[in-house]
């Protein structure tokens, strides 16, 4: 219920709105007066709690009430420019259909959030200079993060985030010229550290030197090993809240599939008869959705075959049953796990363990890849496997163990041995003791020796090569072959 009170000579009114109290000042008005402006506060909470009022995208409830849910028409400054309140109104509302993942418009929402708390909602764009988003990164770099002062990174997506909406309003007669971003300068951004076991880890932390935010870091680029998956596979097993929740684990992290990735996995992308699994992306190319196949594992095989014994039905293949115990979320049939429900359950699962610096899913995302690597799976079939285009996307993320990176140092040792055999036409003989072990460079070996016994004249150096017409061309004459070579 809205109440009224006086302070001084103003009035002010006060209501609740989803467990928030607002408040608002009424100004000099009479008592009756603001009995009755708190009358229609409570009739605006009902009409929009009764879902026949809709809060208008971008508007504050208190300034709702404050009109009377009647929001007046802005009057663009400066004969009709575009603010940057409407930009971002125009921009959500194009990309609403379809073009951009709720979760991106969710983000785009917090961007404009911060930017219009630097700019204003009513800033005229087409006034945007340099010093304005200049401005706005220096203000954002004085404010805390989760984890101590806010990233370089952060800041550099709000306006990514503005400038891709000034390049959409170019084209659509909104705004005119380019973005001023030439000469902008961020806070200097320190890399992320390496990739590192459980073990490496715990030797940095146990020295006592780093502080809170720098440990934190750290357990980010934490990568597990196969036993350390096969434990916490375990425990989720025994402590599971919801049946749905162990073979979620297990999916992840035999498939190396994101949150998202899963969630949207359909029961008909289990091939069982093929061993393979279909993963539905929409990030990886831009305007279209696309899929890609990963190996099913026997394992994860046997553990969604004993998932479907208990599956609510749908064709999603995580799925929550209609009715969940000490559930506020009312449901009339089985629907897809929502992200948040994935989070929670992740969280609680590895709860008042060890585990519990893991952040999230994606973890098993890097110590797919990290294992796969440490096999001598080809990376061509990693990456298509994760979904992987570029090189800065498996930078960071491949990490070798020590056998991985001998057998790796013999590899390319044996493949330029290779090269030197096929330019001199003699065979160099491996002199690795896991030479064995590297099939690829034994079969760039065996090319070399064919290519040993061909008739092939090696040509000097292009900078060194005659042209025809000159006259050392003449006096130009056949290379020697190294003494001992195969004829």
């Amino acid at each position: 219920m809205t109440s009224v009170h006086q302070k001084g000579e103003a009035w002010h009114c006060q209501f609740l709105y989803h467990g928030k109290r607002h408040t608002f000042s009424l100004g000099k008005v009479a008592p009756d007066e603001a009995k009755i402006k708190a009358n229609q506060v409570d009739y605006l909470l009902m009409r929009l709690k009764q879902r026949l009022l809709h809060l208008p995208p971008g508007t504050d409830i208190v300034t709702f009430v404050q009109f009377d849910g009647k929001m007046p028409e802005e009057e663009p400054p400066d004969g009709g420019s575009l603010t940057l309140g409407q930009l971002r109104d125009k921009y959500l509302a194009t990309h609403r259909n379809g073009s951009l993942e709720q979760s991106t418009l969710d983000g785009i929402e917090l961007h404009f959030k911060h930017l219009v708390g630097t700019l204003g909602e009513r800033f005229p764009m087409q006034q945007l200079s340099l010093a304005d988003p200049q401005g706005h990164v220096d203000r954002r770099a004085r404010m805390k993060g989760l984890r101590g002062k806010l990233s370089p990174a952060t800041i550099r997506k709000e306006i990514v985030t503005l400038r891709t909406a000034w390049n959409w309003g170019v084209p659509m007669g909104l705004l005119t010229g380019k973005f001023p971003m030439r000469g902008l300068r961020y806070p200097r951004a320190e890399e992320k550290p390496p990739f590192q076991t459980w073990q490496e880890i715990e030797r940095r932390t146990k020295a006592g030197d780093l502080t809170e935010e720098q440990e934190g870091e750290l357990w980010d680029s934490l990568y597990l090993t196969l036993p350390e998956i096969e434990e916490i596979l375990g425990h989720v097993r025994a402590k599971a809240a919801q049946p749905w929740v162990y073979p979620l684990f297990c999916f992840a992290a035999h498939t190396g599939a994101r949150r998202a990735e899963m969630l949207r996995a359909q029961v008909s992308d289990m091939d069982f008869d093929g061993q393979t699994v279909l993963i539905h992306e929409k990030k990886r190319v831009k305007g279209k959705t696309t899929t890609r196949r990963v190996p099913l594992t026997p394992f994860l095989a046997g553990v969604l075959k004993e998932w479907f014994k208990e599956h609510p039905g749908g064709p999603y293949l995580f799925c929550q049953s209609a009715a969940v115990v000490r559930s506020k979320t009312r449901r009339s049939m089985p629907l897809p796990i929502t992200h948040d429900e994935a989070h929670d359950h992740f969280k609680r699962a590895l709860a008042k363990t060890k585990w519990k610096v893991i952040r999230g899913y994606h973890i098993f995302h890097h110590s797919f890849i990290s294992l796969c690597a440490s096999k001598g799976t080809d990376q061509r079939l990693i990456d298509e496997w994760v979904g992987h285009c570029t090189g800065e996307q498996r930078k960071p993320k491949t990490r070798w163990t020590s056998a991985a990176r001998v057998l790796k140092t013999d590899q390319v040792r044996l493949a330029q041995q290779a090269r030197a055999a096929c330019a001199c036409r003699r065979i160099v003989a491996p002199s690795s003791p896991n030479a064995a072990m590297c099939q690829q460079p034994s079969r760039l070996l065996l090319r070399a020796m064919q290519a040993a016994v061909e008739p092939v004249v090696p040509m000097p150096a292009r900078c060194d090569r005659p042209r025809r017409h000159s006259p050392r061309f003449a006096g130009a004459t056949r290379p020697s072959l190294p003494a001992g070579s195969l004829r």
